[in-house]
């Protein structure tokens, strides 16, 4: 068996496109504000990827970079004055931050309403209440590849390995609304391949090269690589290259869940500017 390589460049394209058809239709102005504090390669090069994703999407876009020792309250005071920036949809401010700066204090300083990463708690509280609101883009861009490769979730065992805010917890409560039965491990699973060994479904989101390697995964499941590793002169994901012979489907990495990370950004650049617009309700836990 060779697995079914799930090309999320492709679709990602398609929703590109329709982004760009959505943004001519609204009229109004869409706009994306990134923030990056600090010089760390790979958190430019995401920020550039996104930039020129908005441009080819019709998204305006304006970049603010900032000294690695900006001070917190500094950080702050932008986003304060992004938040009641009408010319301005979204905010993302490029994770991870300096030392100096609290995580958790940037997310919360960004209005829910233009939080296009989905991190605020009041998103978060909305995403696991299922209700609607911004999603956090990996999670959002893995769900429309399962349904473009018409993956059936409904009563399947699903298994994600890692928990983080960012991708884990997420995908599991999406994953669990389309009425999967979710098991969400971590560094402290025991036994981790007996578990996922069981999944009609898994996702690895550990960020470490190899960490799912053929043994563990069921025959013919379906595997997502959200791992993006950077290994001499290429990039490899979370899932060892011997799955390819065991899976149903995989993600490539590059080409799977990346570009799909940012056709969501901007889907979600576009919904915040309708919540703004008035053309959708905004939900009700944004206050």
């Amino acid at each position: 068996m060779t697995a079914r390589m799930m090309d999320g460049k492709a679709l990602a394209e398609r929703i590109r496109e329709k982004v760009a058809t959505d943004v001519a239709e609204l009229g109004d102005p869409v706009s994306l504000a990134t923030v990056l504090v600090g010089d760390d390669p790979a958190s430019a090069v995401y920020v550039r990827h996104k930039h020129k994703a908005c441009s080819e999407s019709g998204i305006k876009s304006v970049h603010h970079a900032l000294e690695s020792d900006t001070r917190e309250s500094d950080l702050l005071d932008l986003i304060s004055e992004l938040n009641i920036d009408l010319s301005v949809t979204g905010i993302l401010v490029q994770l991870p931050v300096p030392n100096q700066i609290r995580e958790e204090s940037v997310i919360r300083s960004i209005a829910p309403r233009k939080d296009v990463d989905g991190l605020h708690p009041a998103n978060a509280g909305q995403l696991f209440q299922g209700e609607p609101t911004l999603l956090p883009a990996t999670p959002a861009g893995i769900m429309e590849l399962l349904l473009a490769y018409d993956v059936e979730l409904e009563g399947t065992k699903a298994v994600v390995v890692g928990r983080s805010n960012l991708v884990g917890k997420p995908i599991a409560a999406l994953l669990l609304q389309a009425n999967a039965t979710v098991t969400l491990c971590h560094s402290r699973t025991r036994n981790l391949a007996e578990v996922t060994r069981c999944a009609d479904v898994l996702v690895a989101a550990v960020g470490r090269p190899g960490s799912i390697t053929a043994d563990m995964v069921k025959p013919g499941a379906i595997v997502i690589d959200v791992g993006i590793n950077r290994m001499d002169d290429r990039l490899v994901g979370d899932v060892d290259s011997g799955v390819e012979e065991v899976a149903g489907m995989l993600t490539p990495v590059p080409g799977g869940v990346g570009p799909m990370t940012i056709a969501a950004l901007l889907q979600n650049t576009v919904k915040a500017a309708r919540y703004q617009s008035g053309l959708i309700e905004m939900p009700k836990g944004w206050g």
